[in-house]
């Protein structure tokens, strides 16, 4: 029986895993319980054909004790020759309403971010991101930020 079930989940993750065919990178790390405000996720990328262009995404995993309606991130782009491209990006996170935006049958949703387009990549980069939410009136940022369990990074070849 333990066969029967161990071949079953293999075909299934084969099935999922072919059915990505844009998928160049899809990483993930995990922030704790809370991501504290200096805490900086870095994704080192792989080499990527520089013949080809690509469309890159911030993924995001959150659950119900994300008390916002909108994420402000800062992502840096840090190329090889050691200048970095800092962008502050604003992404709706909830409706009006409260419910939590993304994909998922429990109170865990995955949002897959737009984050540029049309990118062509010459050597290694690496890609660094960090919360800066604010509480209205309030100068400093969210020390811990609840509700945020994954970040993760996705590279998919432009069609």
């Amino acid at each position: 029986m333990w066969i029967k079930n161990s071949a079953l989940v293999l075909l299934v993750v084969i099935l999922f895993s072919s059915c990505d065919k844009k998928r160049v990178f899809d990483e993930y790390k995990t922030v704790g319980n809370a991501w504290h405000k200096d805490s900086i996720i870095t994704f080192n990328l792989p080499e990527l054909d520089s013949t080809k262009r690509y469309n890159l995404f911030v993924n995001l995993r959150a659950n119900n004790d994300y008390k916002f309606n909108n994420l402000f991130l800062i992502v840096a782009l840090e190329m090889p020759n050691g200048f970095t491209k800092v962008d502050t990006l604003e992404y709706q996170m909830a409706d009006p309403d409260g419910t939590m935006l993304g994909d998922g049958f429990t109170d865990i949703k995955e949002s897959k971010l737009f984050y540029k387009e049309n990118v062509r990549f010459r050597k290694k980069y690496k890609v660094h991101i960090k919360q800066a939410v604010r509480e209205n009136g309030k100068v400093p940022g969210v020390q811990d930020l609840d509700g945020i369990t994954e970040v993760g990074f996705r590279i998919e070849k432009k069609e």
